[in-house]
C-alpha cells in the first residue's frame, strides 16, 4: 500500500516549500487548507505534480480524512504571522487547540507519526539568552500576541498528552525566525516587509531603535532539519529548537535589504509593539546533537535570493 504524507497548512508560506520538497522526492502528499492565510497561489504550484491531493479543510472543524495509509502528519496549520494572528485571534487559538487536537485524532486513528510546528515564541520575551528547549518562556498570557503563543504551548502540552496516554509516535520543533520564497508579501513579518518596502522605494519601518536582535534562518536549512526530526527514531520527541545561531540587529537587516535592492528607501522608525522580544536566538545544541542539523544559507545569500523571489511575485 503506498504511504500518504499529510502536511496540514500546505498553502503557506513552511507548507508550500516543504510540501515541493517531499513531492519531488515522490512522496504522496494530502495537503490539507482552508486559505485563510494560505496562497492560491501556492497552492497551484502544488496542484501542478500527480502526486499531490488537496482536501480544502479547517482543521479546528470536525476532520475525517479516509485514508488508511497515513504514514506521517507534518501539522504546520496556524496564522504565523502577528498582523494575522493579532487580527484573528479566536481562530488562531481554535486553530492550535482543537485543529491539533482534530490532527493527533487522525494519528492516533491511523498510527502515524505526528510531527508538530511550535515557534520560539513559546519563549516570549526571554530573560535567558540564547533560548535552550530547557527554558520555559517569558509570556504574557493576556497579552495581544498571547492567543498564538499560548496556543502554541497548549498545543505542545496536547501533544505530549497524546504521547503519554495513546502512545501516539510524536515529534515537536520550536520554529524560529524563517524567511525564503513562497513567503506572503503583505504577511506583516520583518523580512517580507523590508524586501517588499525596498523593491517598491517606499520608507523601511523598524520598529522601536532598530537594536532588538533576531536569527534568520533559511527556508532550506529548516526544511532539513525537519525531515531530519520526522526520519529521526520513535525515541526522540524533542521539543528541538530549529533556526540560526547567526544573530543580527534589526536596523543592519534594513540595511543589508537597502544594499541589496539597490532601493532609494530610507529608514523611519516608529513604536516598538507591545510585547514585541527583544532578543531570540535559539540553542542549537540538541538538534545538532540528534539531527545533526546545521545552517549552509549564510543571510546574504538568503536574502539576496528571497529578493530575488519578490521581484517576480510582486
Amino acid at each position: 500500500m503506498v504511504k500518504v504524507t499529510v502536511i496540514t497548512g500546505c498553502a503557506g508560506f513552511i507548507g508550500t516549500n516543504l510540501s515541493l520538497k517531499l513531492l519531488k522526492k515522490g512522496e504522496n502528499i494530502l495537503g490539507i487548507d482552508n486559505l485563510s492565510s494560505g496562497s492560491e497561489r501556492n497552492l497551484k504550484i502544488l496542484r501542478k505534480y500527480k502526486n499531490f491531493e488537496f482536501l480544502k479543510k479547517d482543521v479546528s472543524k470536525k476532520i475525517k480524512i479516509e485514508y488508511k495509509n497515513i504514514d506521517k502528519i507534518f501539522h504546520l496549520a496556524s496564522m504565523a504571522s502577528p498582523k494575522f494572528y493579532q487580527r484573528y485571534p479566536l481562530e488562531t487559538l481554535k486553530t492550535n487547540f482543537t485543529g491539533t487536537l482534530n490532527m493527533l485524532e487522525v494519528a492516533k486513528k491511523t498510527k502515524s507519526k505526528f510531527i508538530f510546528s511550535s515557534t520560539s515564541e513559546i519563549y516570549g520575551d526571554p530573560l535567558v539568552h540564547p533560548q535552550s528547549e530547557n527554558y520555559w518562556g517569558n509570556v504574557n498570557p493576556i497579552g495581544i500576541r498571547s492567543c498564538y503563543d499560548e496556543g502554541k504551548r497548549v498545543a505542545e502540552t496536547l501533544t505530549f498528552e497524546y504521547f503519554r496516554n495513546f502512545k501516539v509516535k510524536v515529534k515537536v520543533c520550536r520554529i524560529f525566525n524563517t524567511y525564503g520564497k513562497f513567503m506572503s508579501k503583505d504577511d506583516g513579518r520583518v523580512v517580507s516587509n523590508f524586501i517588499v518596502q525596498a523593491l517598491k522605494n517606499e520608507d523601511i519601518t523598524v520598529y522601536g531603535d532598530g537594536n532588538q536582535t533576531r536569527s534568520f534562518c533559511h527556508i532550506d536549512d529548516l526544511l532539513n532539519g525537519l525531515i531530519s526530526l520526522s526520519d529521526s527514531k520513535d525515541d526522540f520527541t524533542g521539543p528541538v529548537n530549529l533556526g540560526s545561531e547567526e544573530e543580527i540587529k534589526i536596523i543592519d537587516l534594513a540595511k543589508m535589504v537597502i544594499k541589496l535592492t539597490g532601493s532609494q528607501s530610507k529608514i523611519v522608525f516608529k513604536d516598538l509593539p507591545k510585547d514585541d522580544p527583544v532578543k531570540r536566538k535559539p540553542d542549537l545544541s540538541l538538534a545538532k546533537k540528534v539531527l545533526k542539523y546545521k545552517n549552509s544559507v549564510p543571510i546574504e545569500m538568503g536574502i539576496l535570493e528571497t529578493i530575488e523571489y519578490f521581484r517576480g511575485a510582486l
